[in-house]
């Protein structure tokens, strides 16, 4: 539950960092930014798998670039859904979609399987 709760804050901040640096991704309030965490959270977690699988001759053809664009629809379709969340045009959702993947990503690498925030040490042998 913890690793859950984790992951969603950190879509959070992916969120934030992507409405403070790409222009056209806007949120109304910190209340509407929370909760397109968690749709997008969900989304990520049950709806983007499915359109993976469906994409995949595309994904294999374009060498994963396709990855993208599935991305950006999905980014693009959390604010069709939620009123207080605003994307200018396609390019504010692709470059939005790559802050939120690129936070999220970093910060999961450290977070373990049950939830746990994880250090790495290097040991010399």
């Amino acid at each position: 539950m913890i690793g859950i709760l984790l992951r969603m804050a950190l879509v959070a901040l992916g969120l934030y960092i992507a409405s403070t640096i790409v222009p056209g991704v806007v949120f109304d309030s910190l209340r509407t930014l929370a909760l397109a965490a968690l749709i997008l959270a969900a989304v990520n977690a049950v709806v983007r798998p499915v359109v993976i699988v469906l994409t995949l001759p595309l994904t294999l053809v374009t060498l994963g670039l396709f990855i993208f664009v599935v991305n950006a629809i999905l980014f693009w379709g959390v604010s069709l859904a939620l009123p207080g969340f605003h994307l200018a045009n396609f390019w504010s959702a692709l470059l939005g979609s790559i802050v939120v993947s690129l936070t999220s990503g970093i910060g999961t690498a450290f977070i373990g399987h049950r939830g746990r925030v994880e250090r790495y040490r290097y040991r010399k042998n």
